[in-house]
């Protein structure tokens, strides 16, 4: 009773705190070369978007109207015998086809316009390394899960287009399960964080909000890229609490605590189930999309292709192509289910980590690559995370709450000398 009486009057005779006036103070930091290269950034990634649809048609188109799909067909019919040999040997062959077709769009995108803009650290060599090896792992499980769809098109027919959902659903939760153990350290390598305050606090905030982790690890993103990043991965015995060494190295206690709480917050949530069901559905719809689609395109333009039907294989660039298109229109629909997840995640990392500035501070830290202060309309068509400002205003919302609640360990001023050192380095990428 005494304890509450006295919080209340520290409360009262606190300065007030005006979360909208923090928001734009925070905001303000970021100004001038580093908001217009954050900007710069996000907004070509935009056309993009479209870029990369209308590579991925002309690619299929090639492939249709050369006759290389119905071509590479009979070759393989005619050497391999069996149809899910043909099947997975055209998948292996289309996919590294295509990736040689999209190269010049590829390089642009991974290397030299993350080298344009500061957040790459990785040479060529590395970089056509590391994307020969995603190439190689997609190809096989490309060739495996395709031929597993093409086998339950060829059965069910009429409704494929659910049972293929079911079959990729499965296929991606098994991605999810083994992606930690066998996939993730060909790419980095994965050690224990070293024992200390930030471990025990990690491990500590896990074992508060009911999460079976025994140690944490760290991982080496500096060899790729200067982001931040952070994931509580895996399926049950496979689940790993894993940070990036960019994260430990650059930056403060407060903003690793609100990172990683965001990322429990994904867990917690059951976030990953929820997914695989509104994945389910969306991808429900994209088959039947694509059903329907294919067979006006096949019926229309197919003279030349030799398709007999979308369960021959050689109609996989016309598959590919028609679930290209619904993807690009769907992703509006697409970013938001995400973007409500994370905004989710946000507020459970406020209340599991308990510290606000720091993750008002880790949103400018990652408007180095995201806009940070978008439209509306913008923010709801091309944005899978809130906007840095909106959740730079979450946070100083909560805070407010917290003052106005009496809470002793949040004190009404903000870290703006950190805030302006985060913008001065974005700034600096910039200009390197």
């Amino acid at each position: 009773m005494i304890v509450s009486q006295l919080a209340g009057l520290a409360a009262q005779a606190a300065p007030a705190f005006d979360p909208e006036a923090a928001t734009r103070a925070y905001l303000a930091t970021l100004d001038g070369v580093a908001r217009d290269r954050s900007d710069a950034y996000f907004e070509g990634s935009y056309w993009l978007i479209l870029v990369n649809l209308a590579v991925s048609l002309g690619i299929a188109a090639l492939l249709l109207q050369t006759g290389f799909a119905k071509g590479l067909r009979d070759r393989l019919a005619a050497v391999l015998k069996w149809r899910w040999a043909t099947t997975m040997g055209f998948v292996a062959v289309y996919i590294a086809v295509t990736a040689v077709l999209a190269f010049p769009l590829t390089v642009y995108e991974g290397f030299f316009r993350e080298h344009a803009f500061g957040l790459s650290t990785m040479s060529f060599a590395g970089w056509f390394g590391e994307t020969l090896m995603q190439l190689a792992i997609n190809v096989i499980m490309g060739a495996i899960l395709l031929s597993i769809v093409y086998a339950v098109i060829r059965a069910a027919r009429r409704t494929w287009w659910l049972w293929a959902t079911g079959v990729s659903v499965f296929f991606l939760a098994l991605m999810i399960f083994v992606s930690p153990v066998y996939i993730a350290p060909l790419f980095n390598d994965y050690t224990p964080l070293e024992e200390g305050e930030l471990r025990d606090d990690i491990l500590s905030m896990a074992h508060a909000n009911g999460i079976p982790a025994d140690d944490v690890y760290v991982f080496d993103v500096s060899r790729q890229s200067n982001r931040i990043t952070a994931n509580v991965s895996g399926l049950m015995g496979t689940m790993r609490i894993s940070l990036s060494d960019t994260l430990v190295e650059n930056t403060d206690r407060d903003e690793v605590l609100a990172v990683m709480g965001h990322e429990m917050g994904h867990y917690t949530l059951n976030h990953l189930w929820e997914m695989f069901t509104l994945f389910a559905v969306i991808l429900a719809v994209g088959f039947a999309f694509t059903n329907a689609t294919f067979n006006w395109a096949n019926r229309r333009f197919g003279g030349r292709w030799g398709i007999s039907g979308i369960g021959d294989i050689a109609g996989l660039p016309l598959l590919m192509a028609c679930l290209s298109v619904y993807f690009f229109l769907a992703t509006p629909v697409m970013n938001t289910v995400i973007r409500t997840n994370e905004a989710e995640a946000d507020i459970f990392g406020l209340n599991a980590a308990r510290e606000p500035d720091g993750f008002a501070t880790t949103a400018l830290r990652l408007s180095s690559y995201r806009k940070i202060e978008p439209g509306a309309l913008e923010e709801w068509v091309f944005f899978d995370h809130p906007s840095g400002r909106a959740r730079v205003s979450m946070a100083m919302q909560w805070k407010a709450g917290q003052l106005e609640a009496g809470a002793a360990d949040q004190t009404p001023e903000l870290r703006l000398e950190r805030a302006e050192a985060i913008a001065a380095d974005v700034a600096e990428t910039a200009t390197d």
